[in-house]
């Protein structure tokens, strides 16, 4: 049986972890689909789409010597999706504002609301410890047209009582 799962891996960042965990998964017949790899305060994450013709505990099996080895968790879970091509942005959207609770939650809900389907999200925070700024990058498919995304966040913008810096910028993905 072939099927795709959705395969996370998480530890310490070190040199050779991208090289060994997929060198492994080539060795044991995996074909890679999607994937994220990302470094975050000394941590280092991997999320795959893997394409494996065994079970889940097969290739858990595959994966244990290289995780124990470069101390790593492991979670592996039947992929719920289909793969399909890859859905294109429409839009991204950048946020700067002072470092607070609840910023993710509340730019979120309102983009959700107006009907932002996120593709992608990262964000960071930058500044000094007495004066800290949070920065998001999102990128999504605004499935209710660009206009309400920025009739939401131009709402939000004008009764906000903290300073935020909101772009919204189309992607345009076609190549002439």
């Amino acid at each position: 049986m072939t099927q795709w799962f959705m395969l996370t891996l998480v530890g310490k960042d070190r040199i050779g972890i991208v090289a060994r965990v997929t060198t492994a998964l080539y060795q044991g017949g995996c074909h890679l689909g999607e994937a994220s790899m990302l470094r975050m305060d000394g941590n280092f994450t991997i999320m795959l789409m893997v394409h494996f013709p065994g079970t889940k505990a097969a290739l858990t099996a595959l994966l244990a010597p290289i995780a124990d080895e470069l101390q790593l968790h492991i979670h592996i879970d039947p992929s719920v999706g289909e793969q399909t091509t890859r859905q294109e942005p429409n839009v991204q959207i950048s946020v700067h504002s002072a470092d607070r609770a609840g910023i993710v939650a509340q730019v979120t809900s309102i983009l959700a609301a107006a009907g932002l389907n996120i593709l992608d999200l990262e964000s960071d925070i930058g500044g000094h410890a007495n004066n800290p700024f949070y920065i998001m990058q999102i990128e999504g498919v605004a499935t209710r047209g660009i206009e309400a995304l920025q009739q939401a966040l131009q709402t939000w913008h004008q009764t906000s009582e903290q300073t935020i810096e909101v772009r919204l910028t189309p992607i345009t993905t076609t190549i002439f």
